[in-house]
């Protein structure tokens, strides 16, 4: 039975529903759906569609689906118009809804596309990486990356539902697995000691009994914050808070090249990062620092770049970054392990002295 939350945000609150297994009641929605009517159609990518095939047929049946590439790469004006048009091939019309199955490049394209299309149209998130049903599946930040920066074309378009069914999991490969952990150790980091600290004390696995708990326990703070913040609109705080990390990543991803590192790995660096410059700001000291890259290194993940990029280059795409309020760059920091806040005005010479320890050149 499906264990629900729901994210309460007025007329456009929807539930997230949990399960080890809930093929069933996707079907059951889909049916429903269609009974009434409305247009179905599935967006997934062709990893999604190999490894799934069996439960994509018990959920959707014939609907209409579009399997595109996998890969940062897809998640782009080229891959927007490609789902744009398969909507117009499809005849799908004001009343129709579309069910994102994948990962969180999915979930930001087929989102995005639901919210530009006909004006925005009705959408539904099954994330079937960890990553997705952990973070990018909630809040309903969608989009596309450009080559000036990541996700700097988007909108803001929630889901209509969210099904995180964790027997998905089974089949995700252990890279994409370990991504996922960038955003569940990031939580922790940001509003969940208690979280950490059981990361510490034993690495998650696909088959520990605690994910689904975990799982639900990330879901459960996102949604909180969302609530409160919801188009990350606070002075101070906020939904800003969970970007911990995620300033350094984007930066990296953009340098590196999308899909050269995982999001979630380019997250695990960012922590790293983000941790040693909450020690130079004088937040936290040397032996939280190692706390935290020890707990990403004991999860598979990075906290050093593979090979040096270019600091002027990262630089560069730091100041293109959404986060960017009034010509400054805005940091999430640790002021302890488990809370986060927004420092502003960080001096250049401290940027470049935390991006220099996690390998740029």
């Amino acid at each position: 039975m499906a264990d629900t939350l729901t994210v309460e945000l007025g007329e456009r609150s929807y539930p997230i529903h949990f399960g080890a297994n809930l093929t069933s009641s996707v079907a059951t929605r889909v049916a429903t759906l269609q009974a009434d009517d409305r247009r179905c159609v599935v967006v997934t990518d062709r990893a999604v569609e190999r490894a799934q095939s069996v439960i994509l047929r018990q959920m959707f049946q014939d609907a209409p689906l579009f399997a595109l590439e996998p890969g940062e790469e897809t998640k782009s004006l080229d891959g927007l118009a490609r789902v744009l048009d398969f909507l117009a091939a499809e005849k799908v019309d004001r009343r129709g809804v579309v069910f994102a199955v994948g990962g969180g490049v999915i979930g930001d394209l087929a989102g995005f596309a639901a919210a530009t299309w006909l004006r925005g149209i009705d959408f539904i998130q099954v994330p079937t990486t960890l990553l997705a049903m952990v973070d990018s599946s909630v809040g309903g930040k969608t989009g596309i990356n450009i080559s000036a920066g990541k996700n700097l074309v988007g909108a803001f378009h929630q889901p209509r539902e969210v099904f995180i069914s964790t027997g998905m999991l089974g089949t995700l490969p252990a890279r994409e697995f370990s991504a996922g952990m960038a955003e569940v150790i990031k939580t922790g980091l940001l509003g969940d000691v208690g979280l950490f600290e059981s990361l510490e004390a034993r690495p998650l696995a696909v088959d520990s009994p605690e994910l689904a708990g975990v799982i639900r326990s990330c879901c459960r703070l996102k949604a909180a914050v969302v609530q409160a913040d919801e188009r990350e609109t606070a002075k101070s705080g906020g939904r800003a808070l969970l970007n911990l990390g995620h300033t350094f990543a984007h930066a990296i991803e953009n340098v590196a090249g999308y899909g050269e590192y995982l999001h979630g790995e380019a997250v695990g660096i960012g922590l790293a990062a983000a941790s040693r410059l909450s020690q130079k700001l004088g937040y936290i000291d040397a032996a939280a620092v190692a706390r935290v890259e020890a707990v990403i290194a004991r999860h598979a993940l990075p906290t050093r770049l593979r090979e040096p990029l270019d600091y002027a280059a990262l630089q560069a795409a730091m100041t293109r970054d959404k986060k960017v309020r009034a010509g400054s760059l805005r940091f999430v920091v640790l002021t302890r392990l488990g809370t986060a806040a927004v420092h502003e005005r960080v001096e250049p010479i401290r940027i470049e002295e935390t991006f220099r320890e996690v390998g740029a050149g």
